[in-house]
């Protein structure tokens, strides 16, 4: 390998997993928060919760494996850095079924706030497709003996796959902050407070795990002689499941503004009255809060 860049290779892939073991922290971090705040919510979603982070431990296993693999077992033999490591495919499986998982819990929440199960069956679909095409690259990965050659033969696959990902997360997000607007006219001050909030972090999430997606297919496509679509592809999985945990752990900080929200409301009728107060119980509170979540 007259021609090796130890900087676009090696480099770039260490990077990505550094970056990768930085946000699995912050995931971990997110998930004893989830657990400590909410003992009460449903099995359901703690298993659900549990499930991406055992998946996302397994994602970390195998990148740290492959990169300990390239610098240490093959240290001097950059020609060996063509071969695809079994722990590098057996990863494409785990990102799949994290990225899909979340889809899912978003997509389910587009039904529990529209009532409807067109874009959530369309969304659960392009989601089903997203595991199926990440179980084949698995597969292929497997089967195929060398990256270039994975690249030529399978870039379809992965072209396919990442712009499913992509256009499913920008279908959630744009539904989301669709039916949230549908919602704000029809609500008090605490209400489109909280709606105005969930608006700003459904776009914030659903932009950057699609241009995630996006960014990663576009080094694939326009750099496949260097490893920078994989250092980009090791850090998406972690993407989703942050944004996971983050959706669930907001839920204290969007009561924490419904109890600011109340506060103030009952201060203004105060002042404009100087007789009367608005007091809502904490329990409507938080299930207004519920419910919009």
């Amino acid at each position: 390998m007259a021609s090796f860049n130890s900087h676009t290779t090696l480099g770039a892939y260490e990077l990505g997993v550094l970056a990768s073991f930085i946000l699995f922290g912050v995931t971990t971090t997110q998930v004893y928060i989830y657990y400590t705040r909410f003992p009460h919510d449903s099995s359901t979603v703690k298993f659900l919760v549990a499930f991406v982070w055992a998946c996302e431990m397994a994602h970390a296993i195998c990148i740290g494996a492959t990169l300990y693999s390239m610098t240490v077992v093959d240290f001097g033999r950059p020609e060996l850095l063509l071969l695809i490591p079994r722990s590098l495919a057996t990863a494409v499986i785990f990102s799949g079924i994290v990225g899909a998982c979340v889809q899912v819990f978003f997509a389910y929440r587009i039904y529990g706030v529209s009532n409807s199960l067109y874009i959530p069956c369309l969304s659960w679909f392009l989601s089903f497709c997203r595991l199926l095409g990440s179980i084949m690259g698995c597969v292929y990965g497997f089967t195929t003996k060398t990256i270039p050659e994975y690249e030529v033969e399978w870039a379809w696959l992965l072209n396919s796959l990442w712009s499913v990902a992509a256009g499913n997360d920008l279908l959630i997000a744009g539904t989301l902050v669709y039916w949230l607007y549908r919602r704000r006219p029809e609500g008090d001050q605490r209400t489109v407070a909280l709606i105005d909030k969930l608006v700003a972090w459904t776009m914030e999430t659903g932009v950057v795990t699609s241009a995630a997606g996006l960014l990663t297919l576009i080094c694939f496509v326009t750099m496949k002689s260097n490893y920078i679509w994989i250092a980009f592809f090791v850090v998406v999985a972690r993407l989703y499941s942050n944004s996971l945990l983050a959706s669930l752990n907001s839920r204290a900080t969007l009561r924490a503004l419904v109890h600011k929200t109340d506060v103030y409301i009952q201060n203004e009728i105060r002042t404009q009255s100087g007789t009367f107060a608005l007091a809502l119980p904490q329990s409507h509170a938080e299930s207004d809060t519920g419910a919009i979540c």
